[in-house]
């Protein structure tokens, strides 16, 4: 058996697919430190997102932008949940509409629902989204934009107004802490010991809810003390914006497969620093 991380000890902050991710590390040898960071919960007040859901439906857009996978599925789960009967207008209208995806999780997603995305972004990011705009004319469309957690994306917003756009944004799932206090202490202070080789990052709210742990120097103190492995460029400038450098990350695909890859091409081998 291919054993690339044997005996090293990687720490693992995912949550949704946690189970999924340590196996692929497992497998390949690691101890993996589980703490999950941060857990999706749909949107506390569902009214909104069925007006939005109201407004596609109704013909109310022309373009529709989404940012992740998860905030499709959140929409639909709504939907279902509350107002099933709205699923296969929703479906058909959402045909209908341009849809604009940043990355390939919300392109899957569509995948999912036999759709496809009209409009991929440049590169997996908000600027990406941007750039890919940027030469179109977007004068007097209508444009509904899938948030994520209760980011309001303000560059973005700002963008699309002042191309012209009418923009409705909707905010169909939160993020909400996993881990108890205590535990993300105990991960922050065993990686400024030198007891964890890598940590992995697979989602922004991770690196936000570590950073709400303790003081900021005392979060970076930790990263510096461990190697920093991230899923995506997303979560790459989440940590750049706290002054933190990534250590590795996928070049082209940005799942957890090839992080896993990541991870492998480099901790194989080499002894603990």
């Amino acid at each position: 058996m291919n054993t690339p991380l044997k005996d090293r000890v990687i720490a693992v902050a995912e949550t949704r697919e946690l189970d999924v991710f340590a196996s692929l590390l497992e497998r390949r040898g690691a101890q993996v430190l589980r703490y999950p960071l941060v857990q999706i919960i749909d949107a506390p007040d569902p009214e909104p997102v069925l007006r939005f859901v109201g407004v596609v439906i109704g013909g109310g857009l022309d373009d529709l932008i989404l940012l992740t996978g998860e905030g499709l599925r959140r929409l639909l789960r709504c939907v279902e949940n509350h107002q099933p009967s709205s699923r296969g207008p929703f479906l058909e209208a959402l045909s209908r509409l341009r849809k604009i995806t940043r990355g390939p999780k919300p392109a899957r997603a569509l995948r999912e629902l036999g759709l496809g995305a009209d409009l991929p972004a440049t590169e997996p990011t908000t600027q990406g989204v941007i750039a890919t705009l940027r030469g179109i004319n977007l004068q007097g469309r209508r444009v509904g934009v899938q948030l994520y957690g209760d980011d309001p994306n303000q560059p973005l917003i700002d963008f699309l107004s002042h191309a012209g756009a009418r923009v409705s944004p909707v905010m169909p799932y939160r993020y909400a802490d996993a881990s108890s206090s205590a535990a993300v202490t105990e991960l922050l202070a065993r990686m400024r010991a030198g007891e964890v080789d890598a940590i992995a990052f697979t989602s922004k709210a991770q690196v936000e809810r570590l950073f709400r742990a303790e003081p900021a120097d005392a979060v970076r103190q930790a990263l510096a003390s461990t190697r920093v492995a991230v899923v995506g460029p997303v979560v790459r400038e989440a940590l750049a914006s706290h002054g933190v450098e990534i250590t590795t990350m996928p070049e082209d695909a940005w799942f957890m497969k090839p992080l896993t890859s990541a991870l492998s091409e480099l901790l194989a081998g080499r002894q603990r620093e």
